[in-house]
């Protein structure tokens, strides 16, 4: 029965790069804000520079909004890491020929994500590997009717010789064919 059943779990938005990022822009937000209040209430809010000297309008204006937007870009990617966005598992049953697909989304009546699809109905795995300025490396489930539903999580590119040992023992698992899209 455990060989008839695979799932594959998805890491969602709990990424180190996305901890990263919110850390980075909450930093760097907060500094912009507070020098665009210190010049505008001449009162130094930064204990490592003096921002009291900057004049309000243009330069105090300007390090408010982007100080503001950085932290609106910071609580947005902490509130997608919280709610644990794009998390699920690929779920393939020889049992019930089946394939399930379950991802997290944003709070809604689509907060959960269910896709299933027949085994009868799916034609082969694929490949896509694209390289350049934004690589992209993933596995897809093509479906009869010339559909590709995308397996693989967003993520930093994994190696090559990675994504295709993973597509070949899918795949294999599956009985169906690799073909490169």
């Amino acid at each position: 029965m455990q060989n008839e059943i695979r799932q594959d779990k998805i890491i969602g938005s709990k990424r180190f790069s996305n901890y990263f990022w919110s850390f980075s822009l909450f930093i760097g937000g907060l500094g912009f804000l507070l020098a665009g209040l210190s010049s505008y209430f001449k009162i130094n809010l930064l204990p490592f520079t003096d921002t009291t000297e900057l004049v309000f309008i243009p330069q105090g204006v300007v390090m408010m909004f982007y100080g503001t937007l950085s932290l609106g870009f910071s609580i947005y990617i902490s509130v997608t890491i919280l709610l644990d966005i794009g998390s699920g598992y690929n779920e393939y049953n020889k049992l019930e020929n089946l394939v399930k697909i379950v991802r997290k989304g944003f709070p809604g009546k689509n907060r959960e994500i269910l896709l299933t699809y027949p085994l009868s109905n799916v034609r082969a795995i694929g490949i896509k590997i694209t390289e350049g300025l934004n690589p992209t490396r993933s596995i897809y489930l093509c479906l009869k009717d010339d559909r590709n539903i995308p397996l693989t999580p967003v993520q930093e590119p994994t190696a090559i010789s990675n994504l295709e040992e993973e597509a070949a023992d899918l795949a294999k698992f599956l009985d169906l064919t690799l073909e490169n899209l």
